[in-house]
């Protein structure tokens, strides 16, 4: 009788690295969709040319995905169940906010941006403080705030958008701009990726790299019992992932804003809303739902995952189904990401 022979250390190690590394998993992943879709293209069977000036300007959808993502990796880093299903309704009423303050009441586009992040950190204040000091489950006091902020939204003016003049100039924040030297040799990029999502995601990276809160974050979300009995600020630390989760949903309503040239009081909430894809972006990066792992390049990546292959199934089918089989393949990427996600740590202790 013979015994197995081991798998070769170089075939374990590769499996090993695409489980527990997601960045080069994704940037994989990203590289098949993309020349799927290229030979699909070449072959004919798309709607429309599946291009790079098509990807780039599909880049639009990714800067409130990406920032939501973000958002979401926040809170549910804090560990506990950490989860926030109200970020779509803080859009909507941070949205709405923000039409009253530029749009009706004339502040200067700065004071109105300031003001509606402020009150988007506000509504994350009301989620942090249910849930770390009142002690409500994430799941529950982020579902009574999403009802409560997507009600407030909507009564706020009638149920009506805000679309004066001063808004529906704000549509050219969502225009594509040539980069300088080098834009000659590549496709315009969405205004938004600068002004909005590479500030927002350098914002995030400092604070999770370089800051004393970033460490007592990943601490908290792995063992919150230990981090208290280490004298680490708990409640305070789980309260302020909130608070930046709803900063950032803030600055979201202004760039939803500015692409829908109006202040919708559904902005963030219609169809399926925002929550569930930022979620899903946040899992499929390697955040851990636990609490505890996850990084910002992975969440930036799955945005791009995500948006490019949203981009060519719209095109590879004709009028409204390929928006269906959008969703089909978000459930499945959830899935799979939630799947990944387990067997990483049942086998290596998490994904980083």
């Amino acid at each position: 009788m013979t015994v197995a022979e081991a798998p070769p250390k170089e075939k374990t190690d590769f499996v090993r690295l695409f489980l527990t590394q997601r960045i080069p998993l994704l940037a994989v992943l990203i590289v098949l969709v993309v020349v799927t879709f290229f030979i699909n293209d070449a072959g004919g069977y798309l709607t429309a040319p599946y291009d790079f000036d098509y990807m780039s300007a599909s880049l639009i959808n990714a800067v409130p995905l990406a920032m939501l993502g973000l958002a979401e990796m926040l809170v549910i880093l804090s560990g506990r169940g950490g989860i926030d299903l109200s970020v779509g309704a803080i859009v909507s009423l941070a949205g709405m906010v923000f039409g009253f303050a530029y749009g009706m009441w004339g502040w200067p586009l700065w004071l109105a941006i300031i003001a509606t992040a402020a009150f988007g950190a506000l509504c994350g204040a009301v989620n942090g403080f249910l849930v770390s000091y009142i002690g409500f489950p994430a799941l529950i006091a982020t579902l009574a705030t999403f009802y409560a902020f997507k009600s407030l939204a909507i009564v706020i003016n009638n149920q009506q958008p805000i679309s004066t003049e001063p808004i529906q100039q704000l549509f050219s924040l969502s225009k594509s701009v040539e980069i300088p030297i080098i834009g000659q040799y590549i496709p315009d990029i969405p205004l938004g990726i600068f002004t909005f999502l590479l500030p927002t995601v350098v914002a995030v990276w400092l604070l999770m790299a370089r800051t004393a809160y970033g460490r007592r974050l990943y601490a908290i979300g792995t063992n919150d019992v230990a981090a208290r009995w280490s004298g680490l600020p708990v409640r305070d630390t789980r309260f302020k992932a909130y608070v930046y989760a709803g900063l950032i949903s803030g600055l979201v309503a202004v760039v939803t804003v500015a692409q829908f040239a109006s202040a919708r009081p559904d902005a963030g909430v219609s169809g399926n809303g925002m929550a569930l894809p930022a979620i899903t972006i946040a899992v499929l990066g390697g955040v851990a739902i636990t609490g505890g792992i996850g990084r910002v390049a992975g969440v930036v990546l799955a945005t791009l995952l995500i948006v490019w292959l949203n981009a060519g199934i719209l095109l590879a089918f004709v009028g409204n189904e390929g928006s269906q089989y959008q969703l089909l393949a978000l459930g499945a990427v959830l899935v799979f990401a939630a799947l990944l996600n387990g067997l990483t740590n049942r086998k290596y202790g998490g994904a980083q």
